[in-house]
């Protein structure tokens, strides 16, 4: 049955690698409208609208794109302890154990990663901040992230162990996992690879959606695929390849579920021919697309 997780309250945050921290500044705070929070000496960390401290940190690497990791907020000081734990159980390893955390927004840390790289930070007692709801065209927060996996049912038996995530639904090609209200926090893509899919960032409405990929547009950022609405989730979507071949989407009106959602199965989800979404109006995303969404890893040296 899916459940809410007793360890992990939300997705917080992505941290990235870019070879170029200028021209990312740039993108995400002009076009794609996030805010400028902090500056480190090699790292940029930005908000949206919402309460958490920042969605996205970006790092300089030269020569490189990549993930540096996913960081989900902890539902207490011991779910720390309990997820070191148990992701060893669970085949994993500690990265970092648990303590100060030394990136904006602080708190408290531990740092795992699954069989197969994949690294996962729980913070607790991080900085937040005041939400606003007065700027309707910016991102308010993340509403998931997609990680394509070589062994999905590994992957979601690391989550489900480690994390205490349980299954919405199971597509064909996608596991949807979830963590709180939401329908899902982190997908996991049923792939030959183990790269990032994409990230997706909540806008307060559709019509935000809808803005958004004009402003991209403006900006010389083609929608990649969409506008559309998903069946599992039942959220809109418009989807972008960003400037260093990151796939990023713009989403609203996440379906909020609760312990009594049935969990449904490939056999649920399918579509006519030619379709692709519940509206019927998107075409198939394009095979830059589909490269894009499968070129960007976890870095072998955080």
């Amino acid at each position: 049955m899916s459940h809410a997780s007793s360890l992990v309250r939300a997705l917080r945050s992505v941290a990235l690698y870019v070879p170029d921290l200028e021209k990312a500044e740039h993108f995400y705070t002009q076009v794609w409208h996030l805010e400028l929070v902090t500056r480190t000496r090699n790292a940029i960390y930005l908000k949206g609208t919402g309460s958490d401290h920042h969605l996205l940190s970006l790092h300089q690497r030269d020569g490189e794109t990549g993930i540096r990791h996913v960081t989900l907020r902890a539902t207490s000081p011991q779910a720390l302890d309990d997820v070191a734990r148990r992701a060893v159980a669970a085949g994993g390893q500690v990265v970092s154990a648990v303590g100060p955390c030394e990136e904006p927004g602080g708190g408290t840390a531990v740092t795992v990663a699954d069989r197969d790289g994949r690294r996962f930070q729980l913070v607790f007692g991080d900085e937040v901040v005041q939400a606003r709801a007065d700027e309707p065209d910016r991102p308010t927060r993340l509403a998931h992230v997609v990680l394509n996996c070589h062994l999905v049912e590994e992957t979601r038996e690391f989550l489900e162990a480690a994390l205490d995530f349980s299954l919405s639904d199971r597509t064909r090609i996608m596991a949807f996992m979830r963590c709180n209200s939401d329908h899902h926090s982190i997908a996991l893509g049923d792939t030959d690879n183990d790269a990032l899919n994409h990230i997706a960032f909540l806008m307060p409405d559709l019509d935000a959606v809808m803005r958004g990929g004009g402003r991209m547009r403006d900006a010389g950022y083609e929608i990649a695929w969409g506008p559309g609405r998903h069946g599992p989730g039942n959220n809109a979507f418009n989807y972008f390849i960003g400037p260093f071949g990151e796939v990023i989407e713009y989403t609203a009106e996440v379906e909020q579920i609760d312990d009594s959602y049935r969990v449904g199965g490939p056999s649920d989800w399918t579509w006519p021919p030619g379709r692709i979404d519940q509206w019927g109006i998107s075409a198939i995303p394009a095979a830059s697309l589909r490269q894009a969404q499968s070129s960007l890893f976890f870095s072998v040296h955080p």
